[in-house]
């Protein structure tokens, strides 16, 4: 059966029609405040469920004890801190106030608290480093000083060219129960499929009932693969090498925080209340740079029995000369003389040259869809 949602239930944070109209009819009534593209987008992670058993963003006490304990403050774990900062507030503990993006409201949001925080200890505890070159230290650094905790209820959506494949953990488990799996492995990428992704993905299928590719949409640093591209390759490696009873590919709107260990068990609960019962975790895990070990992310899940989601860490996959395949070194004995490794560096620039990647790193199709694109890359 597929995975308990995280925190026993899942939240559901979307007003009813009539409720929203006669909001929106009194918004001269509401203190309002604006947010950006990736905080709409973490509002509608937590309406519909992505982020349960959340139902707003953290007050104060649930801060502290995620930074601190890496568990809200009720011992579920949580990692990653969600977060809403302002300037300075111009309302107070228990008014309601909208949230704004551009000209749309987005959401009411019920503040319970208004707080000060110390960045310097945010990015230590969560990044694992003050480094002003990490893209999630930089971005933390130029928050607002203070901090704003409180359910959020929905009003609109913002606009989705992806919609196509968007399913929220509702809508997955329903398909997922459809479709009769109950054990389920999930798979997050913000890249193109090569060959050593497809070998991982298919190992890890042998072991389950479906796989669900999850890839992540929204902003990305340079040099990432737009979000166009990832969808159109993953489209073209479904078409013609994956069985289709038995894999799902379905995206999700969220912006990398880069930050390693903790994020992974971040993604991990994600998916965890799409209903995926297993998570693959990569080697670097939602790392930036060299500021986590290779295998860090997979460490920090001893940390977690309680999590409900089973990791599951295959080695890297190269190709073998001498095996005649993809493998991984826990199943191949032969000398690194006779093993070609996936370079994602390589694969960007033979793309970037329009030269088509060795058979062993690249299918012939998800390459032609790549370079369909203009220019793949974000820039």
């Amino acid at each position: 059966m597929v995975s308990k949602p995280h925190g026993g239930r899942i939240v559901r944070r979307v007003l009813s029609k009539k409720t929203k109209e006669r909001i929106l009819g009194e918004v001269h009534e509401y203190p309002k405040i604006s947010v950006d593209h990736s905080k709409a987008i973490e509002i509608e992670n937590i309406a519909h469920g992505v982020y349960s058993p959340l139902t707003g963003f953290l007050t104060q006490d649930d801060y502290l004890s995620v930074l601190d304990h890496m568990r809200l403050t009720d011992d579920t774990p949580w990692t990653i801190p969600v977060i809403l900062e302002i300037s300075r507030p111009d309302f107070s503990e228990g008014d309601a106030i909208l949230l704004y993006h551009k000209d749309q409201a987005i959401a009411r949001m019920h503040v319970e608290d208004i707080y000060r925080y110390d960045k310097k200890e945010f990015v230590e505890k969560v990044f694992k480093t003050r480094d002003a070159n990490h893209p999630g230290v930089v971005r933390v650094y130029s928050m607002g000083d203070y901090l704003i905790g409180g359910e959020i209820e929905l009003l609109n959506e913002l606009k989705n060219p992806f919609a196509k494949y968007t399913l929220r953990p509702l809508e997955t488990r329903v398909l997922f129960k459809e479709r009769g799996w109950k054990t389920i492995v999930a798979f997050q990428t913000r890249n193109v499929p090569h060959l050593g992704h497809e070998y991982v993905q298919k190992a890890a299928l042998t072991f389950v009932d479906g796989l669900f590719i999850n890839p992540v949409l929204g902003r990305k640093k340079s040099g990432d693969y737009r979000d166009e591209v990832i969808i159109k390759a993953y489209e073209a490696l479904f078409r013609y090498y994956y069985p289709r009873d038995a894999a799902v590919l379905a995206t999700v709107r969220y912006e990398m925080k880069y930050a390693g260990p903790r994020e992974a068990v971040h993604h991990a609960i994600m998916r965890k209340n799409f209903g995926a019962t297993h998570f693959i975790v990569g080697r670097d895990h939602a790392g930036v740079g060299n500021y986590y070990s290779p295998y860090e992310a997979w460490d920090i899940f001893e940390e977690f029995p309680d999590l409900g989601i089973t990791p599951m860490f295959i080695k890297e996959a190269f190709y073998c000369k001498k095996c005649g395949g993809m493998v991984n070194a826990k199943i191949c004995s032969h000398s690194e003389e006779f093993r070609e490794r996936i370079s994602g560096t390589r694969l960007r620039t033979m793309i970037s040259e329009g030269i088509q990647p060795p058979e062993q790193m690249m299918r012939k199709e998800v390459f032609e869809a790549i370079r369909s694109f203009s220019n793949p890359f974000v820039e």
